[in-house]
């Protein structure tokens, strides 16, 4: 299937916002660009279906590129320590001959079958973009990643501008004033990325230990010993100052008592996300315990065209590794071709007979 036109809100693979005024059309939508979404969409492009992701976060990569990039993985089969962002940048290498559309930032609010022989959806998302595709594999981990937002009057309005929940893909600030909060791997990482250079960078944690792994705390300590950081334990965030969505000072209050202000560019509360089925719990799909069940040989869903895999499938005996998720993806599209043109003869083919991605024409 070539792709039409594309709605507002879609990004190219260089990741540059296009400007379309029509629904996109794909073989296949991918809700989820996380480990299991990006094979999905390289499983997708072997088969030489369309595709394209939709995910919540920004950025790809779902919780191992927003939580712990450099926390190590060791159950990735050939990969006897990975680190879990450098898993996403294959992954992205993996399937970019392929040229999977991005929608980011985003979430999936709607689905509606508007034909059913050929059958065909639309995908409905909180951008205001609008898809249409003949297949839908749902890969969204546990549900829509939501960030822990701490309870500080007014936060909202400087999302986006200088309060992240995450560093920006490829943004590694300069000169700036940060301020960071939580105790944990993901807290700790980015306080030790962003120590560097002019940077000022504040560490805030509610308790004296943190939770992070001792190597890393290790390196904390170091720059804390060298003033690269500045640690502020048993305290927690108190209060925002600043305007125009643009932070000025971050007050800080102590487990003691007393408040202490700093000057602050940015803040990076980092006290993980929650999961949530959101939208998809009203799309009629059969779940259980906030998970969908699926016929575990052909990731079927109880709506014909719609497939899932990865964390948010359920079936009996299921185990929650990246790798089963992969393999749960493979089958499903390898099914879902078959369910797309069941006149045609679908053969499995390998890889390595297929010779390299760059030559397979996914159009």
């Amino acid at each position: 299937m070539t792709q039409s036109s594309v709605s507002v809100g879609a990004y190219g693979c260089d990741g540059q916002t296009e400007s379309f005024q029509e629904a996109a059309v794909h073989t296949v939508a991918i809700l989820g660009a996380g480990p299991v979404g990006l094979w999905a969409a390289f499983m997708s492009g072997m088969h030489q279906l369309d595709c394209c992701l939709v995910d919540t976060l920004d950025q790809v990569g779902g919780q191992c590129q927003a939580l712990y990039p450099d926390k190590p993985i060791y159950d990735i089969p050939g990969c006897p320590s990975i680190p879990a962002g450098q898993l996403v940048q294959q992954l992205q290498e993996q399937v970019a001959p392929f040229r999977p559309t991005l929608y980011l930032g985003q979430t999936a609010e709607s689905v509606v079958m508007v034909r059913e022989d050929p059958v065909l959806f639309e995908i409905r998302t909180s951008a205001g973009a609008l898809i249409r595709c003949r297949a839908i594999v749902v890969c969204g981990g546990a549900g829509a990643l939501i960030p822990k937002r701490p309870p500080l009057p007014q936060i909202q309005d400087f999302e986006g501008q200088s309060v992240h929940y995450f560093v920006p893909s490829g943004m590694l600030w300069e000169n700036k004033t940060i301020v960071v909060a939580g105790g944990g791997d993901s807290a700790i990482d980015w306080t030790l990325l962003l120590a560097h250079g002019n940077n000022q960078v504040h560490l805030v944690h509610r308790r004296e230990q943190f939770s992070a792994q001792p190597h890393s705390v290790e390196q904390l300590y170091a720059l804390v010993q060298s003033n690269r950081v500045t640690l502020h334990t048993c305290s927690q965030l108190h209060a925002l100052e600043g305007g125009d969505r643009q932070l000025t000072h971050v007050h800080i209050r102590h487990a003691q008592g007393g408040v202490r202000v700093v000057n602050a560019d940015i803040l990076l509360p980092c006290f993980g996300m929650h999961c949530d089925l959101g939208p998809l719990g009203q799309w009629g799909l059969v779940t259980e315990n906030q998970r969908i069940v699926i016929n575990p040989m052909t990731g079927e869903t109880n709506i014909p065209g719609i497939y899932a895999a990865g964390d948010i499938a359920i079936y009996p005996h299921k185990l929650k590794l990246i790798m089963t998720g992969w393999a749960e993806v493979a089958q499903a599209v390898h099914h879902l071709k078959s369910y797309l043109f069941p006149d045609q003869f679908i053969p499995f083919r390998h890889s390595t007979s297929m010779g390299s991605p760059h030559g397979w024409n996914a159009s």
